[in-house]
């Protein structure tokens, strides 16, 4: 039977051994059993209560990677209320920003209440004036404790947090999720990899706790085993990439996610030095997931990490979104990780792939999780057979409720319990590959492009700072599109470097998928917007440069601390703000 995440708490109270690890930027640990969360929380919840937070209220979080965060979330459930996790300021040069996004969400969520981190509570006034929760803002230091209070009920279609979605092209969406929809998200990914009579699974992450991969997939999946979950602060994985990888060593951790990013960012920043004494071989799964997965990414990292005994068959690709609660496929664990090349030109709506030796490397992505459906649409709402691309639709039990607030928007995506990802994708030996989001297509002389395939393309050449490339094209006129690449240069690069980019980036996506972009504007580092979970903004891209805004640094939106590795950035958390603490 499905469990609450309250149930669930209550059930891993009694399991001593198993817990939570936080580590801090000296890689030294501090522990907390479920039991010892559990008892931290019902203090909070008894707090809340007082304060006049009822069953049903939302209430928003802003915490790093803390203790604090855990206290303020399981006693928001525990007094009946929906934790709202939003990320903390993490850049103080674009407050402005933070303010207007964060304002929005709060509202958009109905949070009767925000509680904060401590260090962060004096830079969240006109956040909190914007968002204009009943109840104000408070530090978890100043909601009174008070035990004894009784923990709160829930039904299995009571909400139990409400999450952001990305927001890659629009505002993001209030994704409603109930208990049921978590829980048997958390159930189905721990099916994956059951315990042994050898083998008691562990895991590490540095993902931040408002993201879903970080909460749902790492924390509540920990939660439910219940099992040891090792913490890293995410700036902490930003600065030193080796923290990570040494945590995994360190406590034999079995399972441990991250995007396709921070698969690179180990194989660029990582010396071997770093990684003396370290082991890699207890690491089964390691789940690539939440944005676009490179299969040369993919052969890099584990390339370069065999050497400290990291098995190829543990990389292991998987999609999904906000609103399914997290994952939709999951490759087979153990298995290798499957690869296609394919026509570059072949991969819009209603195209047939064809394979292609020199064409677009795409990864699968799996198979849907137990008890989940996935379907290849065509235009006309009728199923693409296997091969031919079209619009991904999914259906399970882990959907979301809809977005709060917003029934035309949730009529728009969910319908007789299908939900419409956006995605467009295609089937290919019953495995899920992705072609890219329906809106962001490029469409040049009516044939289609996944603007990923032209943003990699042009990646990482000299001059090119990484994972900072926007492919859109735009109607020039009836019949005519032009393609725009948008590139952050590289702090470090050369006048030389610099100068040869435009060219060298023609040469090399047109080589990669035959295709010449028309312009190519090189833009300041931090230009593009991004959302709160670090992808780029193509839409807004666009719209920013044809109403000519997009300049650096003013009007960058909030671009999250994973990809930046801004020293600013690294002194706020450590203490930069009057009395702060380690996260």
């Amino acid at each position: 039977m499905i469990p609450t995440l309250v149930e669930a708490l209550e059930r891993a109270r009694g399991a001593e051994e198993a817990g939570l690890r936080l580590l801090d930027r000296h890689e030294e640990p501090s522990w907390k059993s479920w039991g010892e969360v559990y008892d931290g929380a019902m203090g909070t919840a008894g707090g809340l209560a007082s304060l006049g937070v009822r069953p049903g209220d939302r209430v928003a979080l802003v915490f790093p990677t803390c203790w604090g965060f855990f206290d303020a979330f399981f006693g928001a459930l525990l007094a009946g209320a929906v934790p709202v996790p939003l990320y903390p300021p993490v850049r103080l040069g674009r407050l402005d920003e933070y303010h207007r996004a964060t304002g929005r969400m709060i509202e958009a969520a109905g949070a009767r209440l925000v509680v904060c981190d401590r260090r962060v509570e004096r830079l969240l006034g006109e956040s909190v004036r914007r968002g204009r929760p009943a109840l104000g803002c408070r530090s978890l230091e100043r909601i009174p404790r008070h035990d004894g209070v009784e923990a709160a009920r829930p039904r299995l279609d009571d909400l139990a947090l409400v999450q952001f979605s990305s927001g890659t092209t629009v505002d993001p969406k209030p994704v409603a999720l109930d208990h049921r929809a978590v829980m048997s998200q958390v159930v189905s990914l721990n099916s994956f990899w059951p315990d042994e009579d050898d083998t008691r699974h562990s895991g590490v992450s540095w993902l931040p706790l408002y993201h879903d991969m970080g909460l749902i997939g790492c924390v509540f999946a920990a939660l439910e085993r219940p099992a040891v979950l090792t913490l890293i602060p995410p700036e902490l994985f930003v600065a030193r990439p080796a923290v990570w990888l040494r945590a995994i060593g360190r406590y034999r951790a079995t399972v441990s996610p991250a995007p396709n990013f921070a698969y690179g960012l180990c194989v660029e920043k990582i010396r071997d030095e770093e990684l003396d004494g370290v082991e890699l071989g207890s690491w089964r799964v390691a789940l690539n997931g939440a944005e676009t997965v490179s299969p040369r990414v993919m052969r890099e990292f584990c390339q370069r990490f065999s050497a400290w005994g990291f098995r190829r068959r543990a990389m292991t690709p998987v999609y999904g979104l906000s609103e399914a609660a997290l994952a939709v496929t999951f490759s087979s664990p153990g298995s290798e990780f499957q690869v296609r090349r394919l026509r570059a030109d072949r991969l819009g709506a209603g195209d047939r792939v064809e394979p292609d030796p020199g064409g677009i490397e795409i990864a699968s992505v799996g198979r849907p999780l137990p008890g989940g459906e996935i379907e290849i649409r065509r235009a006309d709402g009728t199923a693409a057979p296997e091969g031919e691309v079209g619009r991904l639709w999914v259906r399970g039990p882990s959907l979301m409720q809809g977005y709060l607030g917003r029934l035309e928007e949730t009529a728009r995506v969910l319908v007789d319990g299908w939900l419409d990802t956006g995605d467009l994708g295609f089937l290919l030996d019953g495995e899920l590959h992705l072609a890219g989001r329906a809106k962001e297509i490029v469409i040049v002389r009516g044939r289609n492009y996944a603007p990923e395939h032209l943003e990699r393309a042009a990646d990482r050449l000299p001059g090119v700072r990484r994972g900072c490339v926007v492919a859109v094209s735009t109607p020039v006129d009836a019949g005519t599109e032009r393609v725009l690449l948008f590139v952050e240069r590289d702090r470090r690069a050369t006048d030389e470097e610099i100068a040869s980019v435009p060219e060298r980036i023609r040469e090399r996506v047109l080589a990669a998928t035959g295709l010449a972009p028309d312009e190519i504007h090189l833009l300041e580092p931090g230009t593009l917007p991004r959302t709160s979970s670090g992808k780029l903004r193509r839409g807004e891209t666009l719209e920013r440069h044809l109403a000519g805004s997009l300049a650096a640094p003013e009007g960058v939106g909030p671009v999250f601390l994973l990809r930046q590795l801004v020293k600013s950035r690294l002194a706020f958390w450590r203490g930069a703000l009057a009395g702060g603490r380690d996260a």
